[in-house]
């Protein structure tokens, strides 16, 4: 159960809407900015708080790529891999990541550092391929700025 600061927390994104359904991704992204994950005790936390069913926040979470239901590293990849992206090198760019940080999609490095998954899209085609590391879109990918990332974020 959520704590009472945490609730005035939650209050503080749910009284900006007319509807408290309304606020449900907002109040995702406070929980697993908190919590660095939804877990099912926090969507059976949501779904009471907002009075709303589990299984429509289950939905929500399970849908949307940005939201996780479990721990992924400090540095999260998460690279496109439709049409527009695989058409100009998604494919060798997954492949370079899996190679250079020894992990598949949806795995996390043993330190906790780094970890990728594939989204669909990131609705940045023009600058593909392309990713999003973390919360920044990377794009126009190539070995050398994932070298980049790596480094950077290492």
């Amino acid at each position: 159960m959520f704590t009472a600061d945490y609730i005035k927390e939650l209050d503080k994104i749910k009284n900006k809407y007319e509807q408290s359904r309304a606020a449900l991704l907002p109040i995702l992204h406070f929980v697993q900015e908190k919590e660095e994950l939804i877990t099912p005790e926090a969507e059976k936390n949501i779904a009471e708080y907002l009075g709303i069913p589990v299984v429509h926040i289950h939905e929500v979470v399970s849908f949307y790529h940005l939201f996780h239901q479990q721990r992924i590293g400090k540095c999260h990849f998460s690279v496109c891999q439709t049409t527009a992206c695989a058409l100009r090198g998604s494919e060798e760019i997954i492949a370079y990541i899996e190679e250079r940080l020894k992990i598949k999609p949806g795995e996390t490095t043993p330190d906790g550092k780094f970890s990728f998954g594939l989204v669909e899209c990131l609705g940045a085609c023009e600058i593909a391929p392309i990713m999003q590391c973390n919360k920044d879109y990377v794009g126009i990918l190539d070995k050398k700025k994932i070298d980049e990332l790596i480094t950077k974020n290492s």
